[in-house]
């Protein structure tokens, strides 16, 4: 970790905002080493809020004050970004991309010479200290670098180095999956409250299920198959829940929103 570890976001959207909470969550920083940009001021108003940080409308501002930056825009605004911070952009600094789609090398041509980049991807769970993230380092990233951001990244969940042509699929499964999981819970709690149970229980009882079984899965190393049947006994309920998963296709429907958001953020980078 830096003497002086100073963390700057260029863009103070839900995300930004969900990572700068969990660094202080996780004891890393204080809302005083974290400043944060963005030109709306509602955005920023809320992540002063939320953080207890400052922030500016400007970005040049950001660079001033951090030495790691953690770009957080929407992809098409990366260029812009890149550009206006270009001439601001020194030795001292590591830039954290979470750009969906977006490569090291546009990001870096973007920047010029050797700016030190680093591409990764979280997911919003970081905020309860859950996040999955992997990341892939640039030309001039440093393995010091590498360290810094698995210390990061794991301060708020788990988090893995892979080959940058794999941050597409990372995107499509652990990136976008928080929003398949909320959805699989709001299915299970209106199945439940269609079955008579109150819905605060419903969703309750619905959350806590995919909890436990997802520490399940991480604490026993037991392939998902296996523990599911556990549950299944011959003849029983459980299988004929699974017989009407089945029929709606469930499984495949899963891996066509993981392979569809992967394309999608294949064609995010080519914009």
């Amino acid at each position: 970790m830096p003497a002086k570890l100073t963390i700057g976001f260029l863009g103070a959207g839900k995300m930004g905002t969900a990572l700068a909470r969990g660094f202080i969550r996780a004891g890393l920083v204080n809302a005083q080493q974290i400043i944060a940009s963005d030109p709306v001021e509602a955005a920023s108003a809320a992540f002063a809020k939320e953080v207890g940080a400052k922030t500016t409308a400007f970005n040049p501002d950001v660079l001033k004050f951090a030495n790691v930056l953690l770009l957080a825009v929407k992809p098409d605004q990366v260029g812009g970004v890149l550009a206006e911070n270009r001439d601001h952009f020194t030795e001292k600094h590591l830039l954290l991309s979470i750009c969906a789609g977006v490569t090291l090398a546009k990001i870096e041509a973007g920047l010029g010479g050797d700016a030190r980049v680093i591409r990764v991807m979280p997911n919003t769970p970081a905020l309860v200290g859950e996040s999955a993230t992997a990341f892939a380092l640039g030309k001039s990233a440093t393995p010091e670098d590498g360290e810094l951001v698995l210390k990061l990244f794991s301060s708020v969940g788990v988090a893995f180095r892979v080959k940058e042509s794999l941050l597409d699929a990372v995107t499509g499964l652990s990136g976008s999956g928080p929003a398949y999981v909320y959805l699989m819970i709001e299915g299970l709690s209106d199945g439940g409250v269609a079955a008579g149970l109150p819905r605060d229980v419903a969703t309750k009882l619905a959350a806590q299920t995919v909890l436990g079984g997802a520490k399940m899965v991480l604490e026993t190393g037991q392939h998902p198959g296996a523990l599911k049947d556990m549950v299944t006994s011959p003849g029983g309920t459980t299988i004929e829940g699974l017989h009407e998963l089945e029929k709606g296709k469930v499984r495949a429907a899963l891996m066509n929103a993981v392979r569809a958001a992967t394309e999608k953020s294949k064609k995010l980078g080519q914009n």
